[in-house]
């Protein structure tokens, strides 16, 4: 038996997996002194969920759903219709966890949005830092639009197997990068709904490999990002939207955020999480990035 079919919750499977238990008889295995060794007491976990890093989004709405940002450690979900926003949220994620702690607040990568974000992440750091002067805290803000672009690493790939090769180059890339401390994937599912055709065989490839993501996100203590895409399913007698893959990549991350159009607004739903309660937040892409939202958003297709 499979651990993620085990009639437990998801905060326990996850951490299971994420431990490298992926059956029963690789628990089975495991002795019980090991296991007790293993044990962290109440006190040890609040403590490692508060002292947790997280990369704020720059919506202050959004940030206050998911806890105060997006959660390293973790695997977190990401989907969406197209033009909602989810490349400007990887994109602004990718930019934003580079912020210096004492300024704490598809292959559609565009270098020239990441500047953009970029310029207006050192601007709004600027601001902050003369918010602060009159108190005595102010930082210095030594970072330029061109170090941040810098420090993004960025890899195409044309296929389902160059995926998979990356994804297992990964372990060997974080260890001679340290300093990383998030990974953004655009989308996670796109060539294998193109290229692949053995639907049971896809099920056992993307569950591998989101046993990797987890286990780097852990190893690594960063955050894991995976943007996926939305298709239609059938059921109670009409057509609904749901996220590619559907149930059998539903326990392949620790969090899922759906962003959906609400009339003229963009919104974020938590879908899935073992430690943040359901809730929505409205939000906007603005040429800045993703912001608050305001009440004169209009409809714009920034993918």
């Amino acid at each position: 038996m499979e651990v993620s079919s085990l009639p437990i919750s998801a905060s326990q499977r996850g951490k299971l997996i994420s431990a490298g238990y992926t059956s029963l008889s690789s628990l089975s295995s495991v002795s019980s002194s090991d296991l007790a060794r293993g044990a962290h007491n109440a006190w040890d976990m609040l403590h490692e969920e508060e002292s947790m890093t997280r990369i704020t989004t720059s919506c202050a709405d959004l940030d206050n759903i998911l806890g105060g940002g997006i959660n390293c450690k973790e695997v977190t979900e990401i989907g969406g219709v197209p033009g909602i926003g989810k490349t400007q949220l990887g994109i602004q994620l990718a930019v934003n966890v580079q912020i210096p702690l004492e300024f704490d607040t598809e292959g559609s990568f565009m270098v020239e949005r990441a500047l953009q974000i970029a310029e207006a992440c050192v601007e709004d750091m600027s601001e902050y830092n003369r918010f602060l002067r009159n108190d005595f805290q102010a930082c210095q803000v030594k970072m330029q639009p061109t170090d941040i672009l810098e420090n993004i690493f960025y890899f195409r790939v044309c296929s389902y197997t160059e995926q998979i090769a990356l994804i297992n180059y990964l372990d060997k890339f974080m260890s001679e990068h340290k300093d990383v401390k998030i990974v953004i994937i655009d989308s996670i599912t796109f060539h294998f709904r193109q290229d692949f055709d053995d639907m049971a065989l896809r099920t056992r490839v993307l569950s591998g490999l989101a046993l990797k993501l987890m286990k780097l996100a852990k190893d690594f203590s960063l955050a894991v990002v995976l943007l996926n895409q939305v298709t239609t399913k059938y059921t109670g007698g009409s057509f609904q939207l749901t996220l590619a893959l559907g149930d059998s990549w539903s326990h392949s991350c620790t969090n899922r955020v759906i962003l959906y159009w609400n009339g003229n607004e963009r919104y974020a739903y938590i879908d899935k999480s073992p430690s943040l309660r359901s809730a929505s937040a409205s939000y906007s892409v603005t040429h800045r990035g993703i912001r608050n939202s305001t009440s004169n958003v209009k409809r714009v297709k920034m993918m």
